[in-house]
């Protein structure tokens, strides 16, 4: 097996029960049990492995267009050494390594970019470089990239209450809520992301949007926008960070809004038609054609890494300024880190969250997108570096954060010493 063919192999860490009992094909062989993917949560393990590579084949979508455009190449210079890359995790001092750390999270695949070159990328479990996957809350950042884009025009005013571009919000918390409170999510609203609880307002929109099975006799929001007209206040808008997907939702409905087409439209026309993408993406949609802005977005994982790159260089790629710089320098500010700090992250002490992208305000000034089950796009401009990565780990929740993020610096310092 040449190194090149090594490097973009697909292969299963381990016992995957979804796939051994042909998820993996989507019906099952012969003699076995009917599966019946769309009456299963996608978000439950072992299932997941496969549902989230395979996410358009169980709900509905929208495509978001690559254009007609030629491919952009990113050239290949990989790094074989990489994968026992050995680091530290300070929380007990045990070691690790670069692939292991992979294996823990359940990852899916991983591509790395450095000074814009391929020099890692592997595929694991269900997916292949050829599939797209469900980015989960990665999807905030590229939302909230194209909400920043229209506030830095002047269409969207990020100074505005939301009720003035959406007036079917002006009875829910969001109303009174400025933009720019909802694209750095300090909004005070009742409205729980605790994925242990079944019942939590997480899991509810998901419900809304059938993202998740209804119950028998189910009575609640019919889709994503109708949930969001009955999220009830919960302390004062603009004074604390709380992660919550719903607040992606309402800027999705909001750059819909004054766009006038589809999220998914305005995300191909502004910045993946002018990726030069392998693949066009895709949003997943509820029953009455919203997109769930919050988590839906279905990209291949060079694509994803290309979009990392492009905000790396400041917007620039592809031979054309994708984003304008002033909005990439913005981000890279970050926002309050104080009000960040009221939210508890004490493992990402000194962040902030700006136009919903996870900003360090350290001496490497890097900033991340992130999603439960393992998503991450992560991009340290002083390294030069990029991860693209996808998974399914078991738990939807970020316990893999302080793991990841070390795994993350010991490669950008890898890369740097040459």
């Amino acid at each position: 097996m040449s190194h090149d063919t090594l490097m973009t192999t697909n292969e299963t860490t381990a016992p995957d029960t979804a796939l051994a009992d042909g998820w993996r094909d989507g019906f099952p062989t012969a003699g076995t049990e009917v599966q019946r993917p769309r009456e299963r949560s996608i978000f439950q393990a072992p299932e997941n492995r496969w549902a989230f590579s395979h996410l358009r084949e169980l709900q509905p979508t929208r495509n978001v267009s690559r254009g007609t455009g030629a491919v952009s190449v990113l050239p290949r210079a990989e790094r074989p050494e990489l994968d026992t890359l050995a680091f530290t995790l300070p929380a007990d001092g045990s070691r690790t390594d670069w692939h292991s750390a992979l294996t823990t999270i359940c990852a899916d695949g991983a591509v790395v970019l450095h000074r814009g070159r391929i020099v890692y990328e592997r595929y694991f479990g269900a997916l292949d470089e050829h599939g797209q996957h469900m980015a989960m809350s990665v999807t905030t950042s590229v939302v909230g990239t194209v909400g920043a884009m229209l506030a830095a025009e002047g269409v969207l005013d990020e100074h505005a209450q939301v009720r003035h571009y959406i007036p079917e919000l002006a009875t829910s918390a969001f109303g009174h809520a400025t933009v720019r409170q909802v694209m750095d999510m300090t909004t005070g609203i009742d409205y729980s992301e605790d994925y242990t609880d079944p019942d939590a307002g997480v899991w509810k929109h998901a419900r809304a949007g059938q993202l998740l099975p209804r119950p028998a006799g189910y009575a609640g929001a019919e889709g994503y926008r109708q949930f969001l007209q009955t999220v009830q206040g919960q302390g004062t808008h603009g004074e604390a960070f709380a992660y919550r997907t719903v607040n992606t939702d309402v800027l999705g409905w909001l750059i819909s809004r004054v766009a006038g087409q589809p999220l998914a439209r305005v995300l191909g026309e502004r910045i993946w038609s002018r990726l030069g993408a392998e693949q066009d993406a895709a949003f997943a949609v509820d029953g009455q054609g919203a997109e769930f802005a919050g988590g839906g977005l279905c990209t291949g994982l060079r694509d994803l890494a290309r979009l990392g790159e492009m905000m790396r260089l400041g917007g620039a790629f592809n031979g054309a300024q994708v984003v304008p710089e002033a909005v990439v320098a913005d981000i890279r500010r970050g926002a309050d880190p104080a009000r960040f700090a009221l939210a508890g992250y004490t493992r990402l002490a000194g962040w902030s969250y700006r136009n919903m992208w996870w900003v360090a305000h350290d001496a490497r000034r890097t900033f991340t997108a992130q999603g439960i089950h393992g998503q991450a796009l992560h991009i340290d401009p002083e390294a030069e570096m990029v991860v693209a990565r996808f998974a399914s780990h078991p738990l939807a929740a970020n316990a893999h954060l302080p793991t990841s993020m070390h795994a993350f610096r010991a490669l950008a310092e890898h890369l740097m010493r040459g």
